[in-house]
């Protein structure tokens, strides 16, 4: 059997193996309450948020990893204040034994709050490697970046994924979510003809009300038009409405051809909340085995 001659359904699971999700500090109790619908060894990334300071974001990672999950720290660059505290996040993440797996993004401030400026000045550092760090995330921008020209996107994209191998460091890149797959995947065959073989992971909103995902799509410059709003399933008239990601994962599944994209899997934003995303993933997965 060819392994590209893939039903949808059987593309679907696939794509839903490994599935990453994604939490803040506080969501601590929630992960414990939905512990038993997540499968063990999941990845979970912790969000490097302004409000949390180094303790609340240690405990995070140290809950995760207690739980049976893989923790996965944010390194915000632009919100590190100095070295040391560069260096003070990594020693408590390496005392803790949740080092291994990180995420690197370069912040909201306008301004650095210390000497990093971006994600790759933190790869660059050596820091990563001096800590023990075996894998790092990068992100992705299939939409572009409201503040970010383009150009500097794909130079800066290709840069992290070759100081990733400089460093003998493995890395992904998690893309940031949309509604429409078309662009998702017609940025990952580009991805793919610079020569970065990295393994994506397609950003996607777990279930959530429609103004909240409507508000970070506005934040984000993420594309909702009215026809990919309709595409995806968003009532732009209902806005007190719920909408969850079930038509662009399968408009995914048939997009989807491992020998032009590569190896892909699906990241978790849980803008409805940590519980909502666990169990519509576990319902959907049913569906679609059924």
């Amino acid at each position: 059997m060819n392994p590209f001659d893939t039903a949808p359904a059987a593309v679907s699971t696939s794509l839903l193996e490994d599935f990453s999700l994604e939490m803040t500090g506080k969501d601590v109790p929630g992960l414990q309450e939905t512990g038993d619908t997540i499968p063990r060894d999941t990845r979970v990334n912790i969000t490097f948020l302004a409000n949390e300071n180094l303790e609340m974001r240690l405990a995070a990672a140290r809950a995760v990893k207690r739980l049976g999950f893989v923790p996965v720290p944010h390194l915000s660059a632009r919100r590190l204040g100095s070295k040391a505290d560069f260096e003070g996040f990594l020693a408590g993440l390496r005392a803790d034994g949740t080092c291994d797996n990180v995420f690197t993004v370069g912040g909201d401030p306008a301004r650095p709050e210390g000497p990093y400026e971006d994600s790759l000045s933190l790869i660059e550092s050596g820091l990563l490697n001096e800590f023990g760090v075996r894998h790092v995330g990068i992100s992705g921008y299939p939409e572009g970046h409201p503040a970010i020209a383009e150009d500097v996107l794909w130079s800066a994209l290709r840069d992290k994924s070759a100081a990733l191998a400089a460093r003998g460091l493995d890395g992904s890149v998690i893309t940031q979510f949309g509604f429409d797959v078309d662009p998702v995947l017609a940025w990952i065959e580009r991805v793919r003809g610079m020569d970065i073989a990295l393994p994506v992971r397609i950003g996607v909103p777990g279930p959530a009300g429609v103004r909240r995902l409507l508000s970070y799509a506005a934040r984000f410059g993420v594309g909702t038009s009215a026809t990919i709003a309709r595409k995806y399933g968003l009532s732009l008239t209902n806005l007190m409405g719920t909408a969850g990601p079930d038509r662009f994962l399968r408009a995914l599944a048939e997009g989807y051809d491992p020998a032009r994209h590569g190896e892909v899997k699906v990241h978790f934003y849980t803008f409805g909340g940590l519980r909502a995303t666990a169990e519509w993933a576990a319902r959907f997965r049913k569906e679609i085995e059924a």
